[in-house]
């Protein structure tokens, strides 16, 4: 498995080695053993997965508080993303920072968002399947939001001037200093 840290090296990008033969292939996409062994020992706790129908569908920014603050293994089963993790980490050096990567089914990579980040993605082309675990079971009392457009976080999400396809929730998300001080991890 090929491990590259992104630009905060806590946000992880991780390519499992695909093995090919005539049929198609085989890939081991997740080892508790081998990710323990290069000190990712999590214990994932639930699986989720989400359909877009549609391209430029924007879901986030989301994270939950303590005691329920998620880790979260991403893939994409089909299409593409435009993955985004934002350090929301009180005191951090990156506090407020942003890291993006393009996942796809196609480039068979993960990315692994840990405790402390706000997550988000857009979709980059229709009928998009994201699959990712957490560490925390969902928690309607510990979920937040932050706005995708939050002008102090300035992220650059590639919609090349479309309007986004956003949730009522995420539509009506705060600015992450309205949340600040409800945040702990």
């Amino acid at each position: 498995m090929d491990i590259r840290r992104l630009g905060i090296p806590d946000v992880v990008e991780f390519v499992p080695q695909k093995h090919d033969d005539g049929r198609g292939f085989f890939a081991e996409t997740y080892s508790r053993q081998r990710f323990a062994g290069a000190g990712f020992a999590i214990d994932w706790v639930q699986d989720n997965q989400s359909f877009s129908a549609e391209g430029h569908v924007l879901r986030g920014l989301h994270f939950q508080v303590a005691p329920f603050a998620q880790d979260k293994l991403i893939r994409v089963l089909r299409g593409s993303i435009f993955d985004v993790a934002v350090d929301i980490r009180p005191g951090s050096e990156a506090c407020g920072k942003w890291v993006s990567c393009v996942l796809s089914a196609e480039k068979f990579n993960q990315l692994l968002v840990p405790k402390g980040f706000a997550h988000g993605f857009l979709t980059l082309e229709p009928a998009t399947e994201v699959f990712y675990k957490v560490s925390a079971p969902y928690a309607p009392a510990a979920d937040r939001t932050v706005r995708f457009d939050d002008p102090a976080l300035g992220i650059e999400w590639p919609l090349a001037g479309a309007a986004p396809q956003l949730s009522d929730k995420d539509r009506k998300a705060p600015l992450l200093a309205a949340i600040a001080a409800e945040i702990a991890f």
